[in-house]
């Protein structure tokens, strides 16, 4: 009689069917260590993309297109260098999720609490200046 379709064995009979699959699979070298650095290359590349696309599809629904893209275009390496550090060190370790995840409530509090019509135009300010950067000419100017 053959076991009944549980949730578990389709996952066990899937996994099982994928590695057979990537066994098979031809690889770009003989040199497996190439090939570690070639699939490093690969997700590395990929989410880069996959972030700045999303980035700019959150950004344009405020922004026009052109100016979402110049936004993301125009972040500065300190910027960059900065968020990936914070991402890293909120997903190593539970108190360093708390701390930065208690770092940035803390931040939007204190935006809040702001005068927001100068908040407004100190965020203005600040998204204008890098998309200028980033390449995109204002109407204004």
């Amino acid at each position: 009689m053959a076991e009944p379709k549980t949730p578990r064995r389709i996952a066990r009979k899937a996994k099982a069917k994928a590695a057979d699959l990537v066994d098979k699979a031809p690889q770009p070298s003989p040199n497996p260590m190439t090939n570690l650095v070639l699939a490093d290359l690969a997700l590395r590349g990929g989410t880069r993309l996959l972030r700045h696309l999303v980035e700019r599809s959150l950004l344009s629904t405020k922004y026009a297109p052109g100016k979402a893209k110049a936004i993301v275009n125009g972040r500065t390496m300190s910027q960059t260098l900065v968020s990936t550090a914070l991402v890293r060190i909120a997903t190593r370790s539970v108190p360093g999720a708390l701390v930065v995840g208690g770092g940035l409530l803390a931040k939007t509090l204190y935006d809040r609490r702001q005068d927001k019509a100068k908040a407004r135009r100190k965020g203005k300010a600040a998204v204008d200046k890098q998309a200028e950067k980033g390449g995109f000419e204002s109407a204004d100017a």
